[in-house]
């Protein structure tokens, strides 16, 4: 999948008049790209229209408009556009209420390392966590984490020949298994792994 350029974005005055149709372009997108794990974690997988979407508002937000500044943008949610190889996503672990959130982050302390997918006929693959910076501490885990799962060309082989996909989280404190993802959810996974 091809990284995002300055030539793929709108100028900011382009992105406000073209805002609200993205906005639901994306949101539509992304109803097939999530995948829930028990009942507080869920990885939503990036894509080259989520991410693109995601530095768009970005600048938006902080009204970036110099070239320099847009390609730090750029350079900073690159890095999660998928390869061909390997599906991103960000991982959260969510909870409504703020005092459970905060001794799960303590309770849950590693999650991230322990997220996998599994293609049938295939080991398991863990995911490769928070390459940009470490989001955990000795004590608790983050409620966000940027993710990668790594695959073999056998693997993407399987995934594009319509192989079951399994996905994850094996710790002990929250273990949690979703054995077939949702067929849309396949589809769109599948278009990560044809760049």
């Amino acid at each position: 999948m091809q990284k995002l350029t300055r030539n793929d974005l709108l100028t900011l005055e382009a992105y406000s008049a073209e805002r609200i149709a993205l906005r639901t372009r994306v949101l539509a997108h992304k109803r097939d790209r999530q995948v829930a794990i028990g009942p507080h974690a869920t990885l939503y997988f990036e894509d080259r229209l989520t991410i693109q979407y995601q530095v768009q508002e970005m600048l938006r937000i902080e009204r970036i408009f110099e070239a320099a500044a847009i390609e730090e943008e750029l350079s900073a949610y690159n890095p999660l556009v998928p390869d061909g190889s390997n599906w991103k996503a960000t991982f959260m672990i969510e909870y409504n209420d703020a005092e459970e959130r905060r001794q799960a982050l303590v309770d849950l302390l590693g999650i991230e390392d322990k997220a996998w997918v599994q293609v049938a006929g295939h080991d398991r693959v863990f995911a490769i966590a928070d390459e940009d910076l470490d989001r955990s501490r000795d004590e608790k885990t983050s409620a966000v984490h940027f993710v990668r799962f790594e695959l073999s060309e056998a693997m993407v082989s399987a995934v594009l020949g319509g192989a079951n996909v399994a996905m994850g989280i094996n710790l002990p404190a929250y273990l949690h298994e979703v054995s077939a993802i949702a067929s849309g959810t396949r589809d769109s996974l599948c278009a990560d792994l044809t760049a």
